[in-house]
Formats: C-alpha cells, sequence, structure tokens
C-alpha cells in the first residue's frame, strides 16, 4: 500500500497506483492527491492492521507521512527501522565499525554558538541530524568560514520550521562529520522478501564547484550503471547485515573514493527520490517503473535494459533559489525562456518558489553530463530567468 502526502505527487505515480490498483491509505492529506471516483482507498484503520501483520509492503511518496508511521506504528520494526536510518547520527553509530577512523559527532541547536571546533577536521560539513533537500548544509573549510555558517544556520532553521514538520527538518541536532571525497551518487533500491538488495535507479550528484553542496543536476546513464552497479550491490548487502531489513524501500546517497571504496552520506527510508524526482527519471531513461518493481519485488536485467539504452545523460535540474534575491521580491519565474536553452525537455515541473526554496524541476536529456546546456544551468544562479517585483 502506499502513504501519499504532499508536497507533490507526480501523475506518473497516480497513473501507477490506478493502473494497478495499488491501495492508498484514506488520510485527509491523501484524498485531494488521487482523481474523484477512483476506488484505491483503504481506511486508516484497516490498514494499520495490515501492515501489523505484516500482510502489505508500504511505500511513502513524501517524508511527511513518517508521522503517520510514528502515530500508528510506533512501536513496529517498520518505525524502528525509519528512526534509524533519517538520524543520521544513529545511521553513523550502526555502520561505525566499518569506518572506524571516520569523524562524526552530534550537536545540538543551542551548543552551535559556542562549540569549539579547533580541533575538528578540515573540511567538514554540518547538517540537520534529520533533514531534507540540503536544507542546512554546509561545507566549512576553515575557522574563518564558521561565523557565516552559523549566520546562516540560524536563518535557514527559522525558514524550515515554516515549510516542513519536525519529522522531515528537526532543527534541535545537527551532525558535524569529515568530508567524504569522491563521487557522489543517489540510489533507488529495494531490500526484497529474502532480504536482498535490488537497484532500480543510480544517479551521478554533480557540483558546480569544491564548495557546492546543493542539489541542482543528477543525471543516470548507461555509464554511471555500468561502472556503479557493483559497488553499489556489495554495500547494500553489506548494510543489511547489519539493519536485517526486507520488503523495503530507500533513496541512499552514497559517495565513493579514488581507490573504490563506498562511504554512506544517508539514507532516506521507505522512499525513492523526493517530491517523485527519480522514479520518474528511470522512467524517461531507462522505461523503468520502479513503483511497479517495489510492489511486484521485480529485478531488473540491467544487461539487458543497458542494450536497449542511448548513450546519453537523462539530468533531473533542480532550480533552486541561488540568486541571492528574496521570493518576496520576485514577481516571476520565466520558465518559458528556460526551456528554450535545452535541446531535449521531457517534463517541466513548476513549483509555488514563495512557499518552497525552489522554482522547480527539469526532466531533460543530453548528448552528455558535460554537453554546454548542462554545464551552462549547472553554474547558473537563475537571475536571467527571475523577474524581480518592480
Amino acid at each position: 500500500m502506499i502513504l501519499l502526502d504532499k508536497p507533490y505527487v507526480s501523475d506518473f505515480l497516480i497513473k501507477t497506483i490506478i493502473k494497478n490498483k495499488i491501495p492508498v491509505v484514506k488520510t485527509s492529506e491523501s484524498v485531494g492527491l488521487i482523481p474523484s471516483g477512483e476506488q484505491v482507498f483503504i481506511p486508516e484503520k484497516e490498514a494499520v492492521e495490515r501492515l501489523k501483520t505484516g500482510s502489505d509492503m508500504l511505500y511513502t511518496n513524501s517524508e511527511n507521512s513518517i508521522g503517520w508511521i510514528e502515530k500508528n506504528l510506533f512501536y513496529s520494526n517498520l518505525a524502528k527501522n525509519i528512526r534509524l536510518f533519517k538520524n543520521k547520527f544513529a545511521f553513523r553509530k550502526l555502520l561505525q565499525n566499518y569506518y572506524p577512523d571516520y569523524f562524526f559527532r552530534a550537536v545540538t541547536f543551542e551548543e552551535l554558538n559556542n562549540l569549539n571546533i579547533t580541533s575538528f577536521p578540515f573540511p567538514f560539513i554540518i547538517k540537520p541530524v534529520v533533514g531534507f533537500f540540503s536544507m542546512g548544509v554546509y561545507k566549512v573549510n576553515s575557522l574563518n568560514d564558521w561565523p557565516e555558517v552559523l549566520k546562516k544556520l540560524n536563518e535557514e532553521v527559522i525558514t524550515s520550521q515554516k515549510i516542513y514538520p519536525d519529522e522531515v527538518y528537526n532543527d534541535t541536532e545537527f551532525i558535524i562529520e569529515q568530508e567524504i571525497k569522491g563521487e557522489e551518487v543517489a540510489v533507488d533500491c529495494y531490500f526484497n522478501m529474502e532480504g536482498k538488495p535490488v537497484v532500480l535507479n543510480i544517479m551521478q550528484h554533480v557540483f558546480s564547484s569544491e564548495d557546492d553542496v546543493n542539489d541542482r543536476l543528477y543525471f543516470t546513464s548507461k555509464k554511471v550503471i555500468k561502472e556503479f552497479l557493483s559497488p553499489v550491490n556489495k554495500f547494500l548487502g553489506m548494510l543489511n547485515q547489519n539493519a536485517g531489513l526486507k520488503s523495503f524501500p530507500m533513496h541512499v546517497e552514497l559517495r565513493m573514493d579514488e581507490y573504490g571504496k563506498v562511504l554512506p552520506i544517508e539514507i532516506n527510508p521507505l522512499r525513492f527520490g523526493g517530491w517523485c524526482s527519480s522514479p520518474d527519471l528511470a522512467w524517461y531513461a531507462y522505461g523503468i517503473n520502479v513503483y511497479e518493481y517495489f510492489f511486484k519485488q521485480s529485478i531488473p536485467d540491467w544487461d539487458s535494459i543497458l542494450k536497449k539504452t542511448d548513450e546519453k545523460a537523462y539530468c533531473i535540474i533542480v532550480l533552486d533559489n541561488n540568486s541571492g534575491i528574496d521570493s518576496d521580491n520576485i514577481e516571476a519565474f520565466n520558465y518559458k525562456k528556460l526551456v528554450s536553452g535545452f535541446e531535449k525537455v521531457w517534463e517541466l515541473r513548476k513549483v509555488d518558489f514563495h512557499t518552497f526554496p525552489f522554482f522547480g524541476m527539469l526532466f531533460l536529456s543530453s548528448e552528455s553530463e558535460n554537453s554546454e546546456e548542462i554545464n551552462s544551468i549547472l553554474k547558473s544562479d537563475l537571475k536571467e530567468f527571475i523577474i524581480p517585483k518592480k
């Protein structure tokens, strides 16, 4: 079954639910997200009973649904596993034996202003213990960076409290950890009924500079799958030796260092990429419906799939507002001009930038991840598309 919640449900997910008659838990949030007349809902009480017995698999499109699970199934292994992975500090502790030299430390928000960081390894990353969408994530290269980072964190905490519930973004505690060097990848996967990992998509996360921590560009390609599939499978197998997951979907962020060692960044439980992003991209790139694969417990035949796949890079462009212009001072965003700069756009997904800190998403394909059109949008501050208020 599926727990649907805001902020976003894609048309692709809705069509998949209706086509496969996947039960949707009937909550006040989910009712308005499915077209009226569709007989896919099941009452909350029935959903809880079915999940108690373990007779149903559960997927959520949004981490806002975590609150429902905590309320109704707080005692279950499902809730326990969600807490483990949403809490970045607990997750680090789980795998500490595999990475004994890795530095990490949890601190409360109140401790930050008086924290002595002189003995910490530079550069390091600070981010919320429970977080989402690169909010509150900063790289600190030296002691001189720290005052400005503290200022920005205070500002972002105030903003985040207005947008996301505590289960998604909790500003009471942060984790400070050493920077992980190497290529970053994001993985949609699940553990099947036997606890074996099944990889459904792998995307490479590209940054505009050494100090960039934003989510502007993710891409997948035949090359990416071939390069990372084996080490990702190996890591997931190791992970489940400790976690013991079954019929459990997740979105995993990893880095691979120059020696081929995989180091975890974070794991987002019970869902694939946020805002229905990477699941839709897998459909555009490979014709894979990751939701169907999970619910039917299917395994992609990657050798066969890649033989039919072209050499292009299939990309998600997250139009984060890095312009320095406050949304209150923006009249509109010129989506038409933006789209005209790309050869093949599969989908434009607009977002209310007055409510959320980004303008939307683009799904597109390009000749390569290093093409001129990709490099241009990766480094853009988006000011050329912003129409300011007069």
